[in-house]
This record gives C-alpha cells, sequence and structure tokens, in this order.
C-alpha cells in the first residue's frame, strides 16, 4: 500500500528471522501480523499477534521463510522500520527500529509519530 516497489515495507535482521521461524514452526501459524494501536505513555504502542492466514489488505514480507503481516493502519507507520530480536539476562523480545518514531517513553514499549 505505502511500499516502494522492490523494497519491502519492513527488514527483519537474522535474530529476528530466526525467532519468527521458530515461532511459525512450532505453533503452525502462517506468521505473525505487526500493527500499531493506541496507548502507553507515548501515545502509541506496537502490536504482534500469531495469525493462521493473511488477510487481503495485508501487507506481506517474507525474508528467508519468515514472514510478518503488516495490518493496514500500520503500514504508513512502520514503512522503513527494521526488526530485531534481542536475547538479554533480563528480558529477550523484539525490537522496532523505526525511523518514524519522534518520541519514545523510558521503558521502550511506548512510541510517538510526528502529528500524533
Amino acid at each position: 500500500m505505502f511500499g516502494i516497489p522492490g523494497k519491502n515495507a519492513v527488514t527483519l535482521s537474522d535474530r529476528a528471522v530466526q525467532q519468527i521461524v521458530k515461532l511459525m514452526d512450532q505453533g503452525g501459524h502462517a506468521g505473525l501480523r505487526l500493527g500499531v494501536k493506541k496507548g502507553g505513555c507515548a501515545g502509541m504502542e506496537y502490536t504482534m499477534e500469531y495469525v493462521s492466514e493473511v488477510s487481503e489488505h495485508d501487507e506481506v514480507v517474507e525474508q528467508a521463510g519468515a514472514r510478518v503481516m503488516i495490518a493496514p493502519m500500520a503500514q504508513m507507520f512502520l514503512f522503513g522500520t527494521e526488526i530485531d530480536y534481542e536475547t538479554g539476562l533480563l528480558e529477550s523480545g523484539f525490537k522496532f527500529n523505526n525511523p518514524n518514531v519522534t518520541e519514545a517513553c523510558g521503558c521502550g514499549e511506548s512510541i510517538k509519530f510526528d502529528g500524533m
């Protein structure tokens, strides 16, 4: 929808690809759907959910066997984002390196976009 021909809307690091493939294989899922919703101290939050089928309006990104779908309302907010997966002593999870974010809360769970 908001894509540039020949360029994926989002990119996945090798660690993110490995984790998404693992999650897809474990649960027999078609992939993960990414979105954004209102919430958090900065105004917006990322969402991720397992999906069993691709919606006709999703932007589908496939990379090395990993599949993510971007919900229609989130496409303009996520374009150009690199998704990574970090493992630490206290927590592990997906990290979004999003050039569209203008502000983020201290915990990293909530974000703000220009004009929001």
